[in-house]
């Protein structure tokens, strides 16, 4: 039944929609109309009584701006960008990182009143991406994770001056704002409890190399056996990129040296995963011939006959301030770029093998500056 076919009684029993206009809240709350415009922009400049007293009119009368109106007074469209990669487009449906990482950023962003808009490029369509839907503005600001160190959007962003936070450091560009963990020190504690343990032939199963946290932890692995004095072997390192079926592949050439590794450091738990379903396949057991340690603390839960030993990173609370520190700047017109890392901890479980070296009550906790 469409509303013309609605009698004037049921006409009238419908709840009102959009019932005050701006000028009728700054009559009822006293106030000016750009007072009325600056609370609903959430801006700093309104005093505290002012803004509770505006905000009691909105609330009595169900006031509800409309996008529209809002974007065309503030020349803003409330929302934000995040931007998946061409490299990662098809992670997305398999990773738990990025899924949990970008629901952090949809919590944060809603909870301030800012719509997301999720864009997941494949190589075909990154070409013309930027200057079919990125150089329009289609949102105030845009968060990239994933990022590639030599991503080829990025100098475009910074020439049209797009307000951008990344998920990840950049290591040259410094007038980006960025929100990480500290990646080599979190894969040098891991590898250095793996040494711990006793463990000298260490692999390790990287991330891409061309992503500033597949360097990073890498080098953590690399800073951990020279402090030993314990050579660097390039067989020991193989590439996985943080897929699954990549680091099972990875992990059967380890398993085919003369010489097979003791402990393996995988760079994420997808790969530690995939290592572990490799060495078992190999008839060989996990922690009690081949010791394992992931990252992230994600992907554990899929193992259910064995913990996983992993460094745990706040993958949502990662996602929350990257969204924060994009709307932060937004709000406050602040362009000086912002780094943040977050705290992150070496959680110990059954795949390392502690336990049977008497260590399992063995925490090392890593806190990051935020």
């Amino acid at each position: 039944m469409g509303i013309d076919a609605l009698s004037p009684k049921m006409l009238r029993a419908l709840p009102a929609m959009q019932s005050l206009t701006i000028e009728e809240i700054a009559t009822l709350a006293q106030v000016s109309r750009s007072t009325v415009s600056r609370v609903l922009n959430n801006h700093p400049n309104v005093r505290a009584a002012v803004r509770e007293r505006v905000m009691q009119v909105i609330q009595e009368h169900n006031y509800a701006p409309r996008a529209a109106a809002r974007s065309l007074a503030s020349n803003r469209t409330h929302s934000i960008g995040v931007l998946v990669p061409s490299m990662m487009s098809e992670a997305v449906f398999h990773d738990p990182y990025l899924s949990v990482a970008m629901h952090g950023m949809i919590t944060a962003a809603s909870r301030r009143g800012y719509f997301v808009m999720i864009s997941m490029l494949t190589v075909d369509m990154q070409q013309g991406f930027y200057a079919r839907v990125l150089r329009g503005r289609p949102f105030d600001g845009l968060i990239m994770i994933g990022n590639q160190i030599d991503e080829p959007m990025l100098p475009s962003l910074l020439r049209d001056q797009i307000p951008l936070v990344l998920c990840e450091r950049h290591p040259y560009l410094r007038n980006l704002s960025w929100v990480d963990i500290q990646n080599q020190e979190c894969a040098y504690i891991a590898v250095r409890h793996l040494l711990s343990l006793g463990h000298r032939r260490v692999a390790t199963i990287t991330g891409p190399l061309y992503t500033a946290s597949g360097c990073d932890r890498r080098d953590g692995y690399k800073q951990a056996l020279l402090e030993q004095a314990i050579p660097i072997d390039p067989d020991l390192i193989v590439a996985g990129d943080y897929a699954q079926d990549k680091a099972a592949a990875a992990m059967q050439l380890l398993l085919a040296l003369p010489q097979p590794p003791t402990a393996v450091f995988a760079a994420n738990d997808m790969m530690a995963l995939g290592a572990i379903r490799a060495i078992r396949a190999a008839g060989l057991r996990v922690p009690e011939d081949i010791a394992i340690v992931g990252f992230d603390d994600i992907s554990a839960p899929v193992i259910a006959d064995i913990g996983l030993t992993t460094i745990r990173q706040p993958v949502s609370e990662v996602g929350m301030a990257a969204a924060n520190l994009l709307i932060d700047q937004l709000e406050s017109q602040e362009i000086s770029p912002a780094y943040r890392y977050l705290p992150t901890e070496l959680v110990i479980r059954e795949s390392c093998g502690a336990h049977l070296h008497g260590a399992g009550k063995e925490k090392g906790v890593l806190q990051g500056a935020l």
